[in-house]
């Protein structure tokens, strides 16, 4: 029996039919912050990695646009590696989810067990549960927008509970290894500054952008704590720019920075978005 995880945040985060999901997929491409329709100009050149947020669409769909609609222009890839911070602190430090399919309001999307044991034996730090990844929306999120350009893939999730310095390099090392001499699409995902004023929390991101933009894992810890950056996914961001930097990435490109105050028009307390492009080594 096919092992299946039903969507979490379904009907909140995003639409919870395929006519309205794929709607609202549109329009946060067709949006002011958006990026524009999507035009599928595939070529043979190798995946990048991606950083994009995961709110629900309504605020941060336009953001992620800038990214997803940017893999048009690359290869499609043969599978896909999602790391998403764990907000609620159940299940393990590190998790991949087991088998079988995660289901969105646009089909079902397995995963990938092969890769996934890859990635367990390629370094120490990885568990393998279900309760982990039960109510996260972190990596649930960006399952229709691939699945919008792309359709059919298969993905293993990463649900990062312990966001440490230390384990997320470790994360990184080891997906670079499984990763190196391969078509792999690596996505991180965050948001960025909770919960302050617009321009201050456009001004405190854009000291952790810089970092990432120099693939600097430790100075974005380090300004995260000294400026009180409440980033939820620093752990993802940090796997992604380890193995982006081991795999040959000199930098990192932000492609949209922007909050909740651009798309839902409160500017008074607003969450911060970036959606960041990394070309890897050929």
């Amino acid at each position: 029996m096919v092992r299946r995880r039903r969507p979490a945040v379904a009907g909140a985060f995003y639409e919870g039919s395929r006519e309205r999901l794929l709607k609202q997929i549109e329009e946060c491409f067709t949006s002011v912050h958006g990026a524009g329709p999507v035009e599928r100009k595939w070529s043979e050149k190798r995946v990048p990695a991606l950083i994009c947020p995961h709110a629900g669409y309504m605020y941060s769909g336009p953001v992620a646009s800038h990214a997803y609609g940017a893999l048009t222009r690359y290869s499609r890839p043969e599978s896909v590696i999602i790391f998403g911070p764990n907000h609620y602190g159940i299940g393990t430090m590190v998790s991949l989810f087991p088998d079988g399919v995660w289901q969105t309001p646009l089909g079902d999307v397995p995963i990938d067990g092969e890769l996934s044991r890859q990635l367990v034996e390629a370094g120490d730090v990885f568990f393998v549960d279900e309760e982990s990844h039960r109510r996260e929306h972190s990596i649930e999120v960006q399952l229709p927008f691939l699945q919008y350009i792309y359709g059919d893939f298969s993905f293993v999730p990463v649900c990062i509970n312990d966001q440490s310095y230390e384990t997320c390099v470790a994360i990184g090392e080891a997906a670079a290894k499984v990763v190196d001499g391969r078509n792999i699409l690596m996505i991180a995902s965050t948001d960025f500054t909770h919960y302050e004023p617009h321009e201050k929390v456009l001004k405190k991101d854009r000291l952790a952008l810089e970092m990432i933009e120099r693939l600097d894992v430790k100075g974005m810890y380090n300004v995260i704590e000294e400026k009180d950056i409440t980033m939820c996914g620093y752990g993802a961001v940090a796997a992604l720019l380890t193995a982006a930097k081991a795999l040959g990435a000199r930098s990192a490109r932000v492609l949209k920075q922007a909050t909740s105050g651009d798309t839902g028009g409160d500017y008074s307390s607003v969450v911060g978005y970036a959606a960041c492009l990394i070309e890897l080594g050929q």
